[in-house]
């Protein structure tokens, strides 16, 4: 069903609205040109923004664009961002910062909110949500008044209510589209576009770059046996996280699919696989070049403009209304494929004090909104049902070796887990003969972490750790378990890591019984502005977290192609996590699957870490077992002197010593160091 069709009902319903907003628009942008009052250029460059979008939406609606020249569309595209570009970015209206220069504390803020949320009307034009527009304009004449008259409290009045209004198309969205193969408009492009014809990318809608040209024109000339092999390897990651979960993948069928704008030579073969397993895979999603990571640090925590215990409220109640009214569809859900994208340069923010940040309360909030969002879908779509597959490739981003990268990272993905299998068994036995591990920095690495293991009843028929080969994380490599957390401490130090977008230099976390109890870095100067960071980006909207995973990487080729390349702190966590020990801070990896019994292939034993003294508390509440955060932190072989087995006797059990498998039977995982 086409975009137009499936929103005319509610766009029927606002057209009366879209019209008399739209030529108000006109007026108040023709009144700006021409008036001396300081907020004139806001409006105006914010009210263009308006009449482009609806200028855009009624080409898209009319078919005109269809000849239009490929340098005409990449011109217009980099026109409708160009002042989101970092080198335009300090004059832009979607710069808190420029705003609250020029406006102030009070408008600043709620100005530049305004401005970014009338750039959101460029996507919704591409998918002809005349009615979504309809609120923006909204919000934006709202905004025109209430400044005009000087009133704050209207202003900020003005964002509640179009956030309010907009809570039932978010629900829906969420529930149809989300979790629901109703849109099918990124599918259509990914599966029948003239991949010859690269003007088709800009029919996405987002942001397009030479990256995104690169990349498209580098796998249209892909070796045929190669894709299929890449594509083959990937969808049976996906159903082999069924069977290695002991879960019915028949239950279930539609799988979203995060794609990259580029990749769809790719994208398109993965989805056919899937059909021939009986797997409805939709592009629910299409990832591109960031325009400006600044300006979505600045706008992260918008939501502190109107998030109260109202709006929570409003949200879930709106969210479980739709889920019910769409139960069948919501429940076809099998689970997201994401194939990741990296080699974007490590990004420190700039801070400053013009960005929306959340108090206390609203990071209580924060947590609340984000667990019942959690815990719904886990009554729809439960854990023990779903599954997800995640696997990474480099864009032209990460330098003029793109193409040998590509192809080591290809490399990297199809490894056989059957030649890793064994030999992580062996570990995993050394381990379940500890109470603990230690695991210790050399040089300057000042990581010195105890992990306390879990007792096991029956070491016959039972183990602490995961066997994990190329299922749900591409590529193979780990082993991993849930520690327990008393008992628990230390330091892990990191000299350099690059985590969930954000660069961190000298990352030291310091643990007793299990969470962490204190936190530094060297990205800023003064120490206070380095703990907020890590609060922010690292353990928000927490204070602290518990390390809900430990794991051992055994990738070690990947760290080999890493060194090779120099480009570890580009790689994503998916990779670098199989690169030496991890620990992951928030919820273990069985979060919501805990009574579901998980058994190693390899040796049938049950893996019974599956709880922590954290996750058990859903007995009694489940607001207090999760915190719906998990973040995976390495430590590279490179900075590791040793990783030993701790056994209640008193013995040392060593598995890695200065960075390389000392352990018996593990002597494979070093070819890759002695082959560089």
């Amino acid at each position: 069903m086409k975009s137009k069709d499936i929103y005319k009902r509610y766009n029927e319903q606002y057209r009366s609205a879209y019209e008399t907003r739209l030529k108000a628009i006109h007026g108040i942008v023709d009144a700006a040109e021409k008036e001396e009052s300081p907020y004139g250029a806001c409006f105006e460059a914010t009210g263009e923004r308006l009449i482009q979008a609806s200028v855009l939406e009624a080409q898209l609606d009319e078919g005109i664009r269809a000849d239009m020249g490929l340098d005409q569309l990449k011109k217009e595209n980099l026109e409708r961002y160009m002042d989101l570009l970092p080198e335009n970015y300090g004059e832009s209206f979607a710069n808190p910062v420029f705003c609250v220069e020029r406006y102030g504390d009070l408008f600043g803020p709620l100005l530049s909110y305004v401005h970014v949320q009338a750039r959101e009307c460029f996507g919704y034009a591409y998918e002809h949500r005349r009615f979504r527009m309809a609120g923006v304009f909204s919000l934006f004449i709202h905004a025109h008044d209430a400044v005009k008259n000087q009133d704050v409290k209207a202003l900020k009045q003005a964002v509640v209510d179009y956030r309010n209004d907009q809570i039932p198309f978010d629900s829906e969205a969420f529930i149809r589209e989300t979790h629901g193969a109703r849109n099918m408009r990124l599918t259509d492009i990914t599966l029948e576009a003239d991949l010859s014809d690269l003007r088709y990318l800009y029919d996405y809608g987002v942001y397009i770059t030479d990256h995104e040209i690169q990349t498209a024109a580098f796998l249209r000339g892909y070796a045929k046996d190669k894709l299929e092999k890449l594509a083959d390897t990937i969808v049976k990651a996906y159903v082999d996280g069924f069977r290695r979960e002991n879960k019915d993948i028949s239950l279930r069928h539609n799988v979203r699919i995060i794609a990259n704008a580029g990749q769809e030579r790719l994208t398109r073969r993965i989805v056919e696989l899937m059909k021939e397993k009986h797997l409805n895979g939709y592009v629910g999603e299409i990832v591109t070049t960031t325009i400006n990571r600044q300006c979505g640090y600045d706008h992260k925590f918008d939501i502190g403009l109107y998030l109260t215990e109202v709006y929570v409220r409003d949200c879930l109640d709106s969210r479980r209304e739709k889920a019910l009214a769409h139960e069948s569809l919501i429940r076809d859900y099998s689970g997201v494929l994401f194939v990741e994208r990296f080699g974007e340069t490590p990004f420190t923010p700039k801070n400053n004090g013009a960005r929306v940040t959340l108090d206390t309360e609203q990071q209580g909030l924060s947590r609340k909104l984000m667990g019942g969002h959690r815990q719904l879908i886990e009554e729809f779509i439960p854990e023990k049902e779903r599954s997800f597959c995640i696997v990474a490739f480099p864009t032209p981003e990460i330098g003029e070796r793109f193409e040998a990268i590509f192809e080591d990272t290809a490399l990297i993905n199809m490894q056989s887990s059957e030649a890793f299998e064994p030999v992580q068994k062996r570990i995993i036995d050394a381990l379940d003969k500890g109470s603990k591990v230690r695991v210790l920095g050399r040089g300057n690495n000042e990581t010195d972490m105890i992990v306390a293991l879990g007792r096991l009843e029956n070491p016959e028929k039972q183990t602490n750790f995961v066997n994990c080969v190329a299922d749900v994380n591409i590529p193979v490599g780990e082993v991993f378990t849930s520690p327990v957390l008393k008992n628990t401490e230390g330091v892990l130090h990191l000299e350099r890591v690059y985590l969930e977008g954000f660069n961190y230099k000298d990352l030291k976390l310091t643990f007793k019984d299990g969470y962490v109890t204190d936190y530094t870095c060297a990205n800023f100067e003064d120490e206070a502005a380095n703990k907020k960071y890590i609060q922010e980006n690292l353990l928000f909207p927490h204070d602290t977290l518990p390390l809900g995973e430990f794991a051992i990487g055994t990738n070690t080729l990947a760290y080999v192609i890493s060194e090779k390349y120099d480009i570890r702190d580009k790689l994503p966590i998916l990779i670098v996590e199989k690169m030496g020990p991890h620990f992951a801070l928030g919820d273990t990896c069985f979060s919501f699957g805990e009574d579901n019994p998980v058994h190693n292939a390899m040796d049938g034993k049950e893996i019974v870490a599956r709880d922590n003294e954290r996750s058990i508390l859903r007995k009694e509440d489940i607001a207090k077992a999760y915190t719906h955060c998990h973040t995976d932190i390495t430590l590279p072989y490179g900075g590791l002197a040793q990783i030993a087995v701790l056994t209640e006797e008193g013995d040392e059990i060593e598995i890695i010593r200065d960075g390389r498998f000392v352990l018996d039977g593990t002597g494979i995982l070093n070819q890759p160091f002695d082959q560089k």
